[in-house]
């Protein structure tokens, strides 16, 4: 089931952080170090109204934050299909969760949220080293664009159709 979160939801939405963290650690992705994504950055979103959680059994699997695009490392490449745009931020999903359609899920959610708000694109970044979500976005449509040097990220965009 997806759904907004809510802040009672900020403890269980840090512990999976955590465990995608050592999942990524353990799978030599340097995405993300302790201390990013924090409880801070899940309570913005929350305050933003742009955190999708994925529930299952009552139990927190994946989440996503969608937010309009404003970005100033977006902003210094030139190579952007779209301007309209919004933007996809820590995207997790539970290790133990893999391979169930989660992502493909929250992607999907964007996707709606994307159409139903006129915007023209998705954009997202990923670490170089970051196989699994490079896979992922090229799998699912998303065009390999340019390098962001100033936080050491490629960026992606996925056009969306009429």
């Amino acid at each position: 089931m997806l759904t907004y979160a809510v802040y009672s939801d900020l403890d269980e939405i840090e512990k999976l952080a955590n465990l995608v963290i050592r999942d990524m650690e353990y799978f030599s992705i340097p995405q993300w170090k302790k201390g990013y994504p924090a409880y801070s950055d899940f309570q913005n979103d929350i305050d933003s109204n742009a955190l999708i959680i994925y529930k299952e059994k009552n139990i927190i699997l994946g989440t996503i934050t969608i937010l309009p695009e404003d970005d100033p490392p977006y902003k210094t490449i030139n190579s952007w299909l779209k301007e309209k745009s919004i933007v996809i931020h820590r995207m997790l999903v539970s290790p133990k969760s893999r391979n169930k359609g989660i992502a493909k899920s929250l992607l999907d959610e964007a996707i709606k949220i994307g159409k139903k708000g006129n915007y023209e694109s998705i954009k997202i970044d990923t670490h170089l080293e970051n196989y699994k979500m490079r896979s992922f976005l090229k799998k699912n449509g998303f065009i390999e664009l340019d390098y962001l040097e100033t936080i050491d990220r490629l960026a992606y965009e996925l056009v969306l159709e009429e």
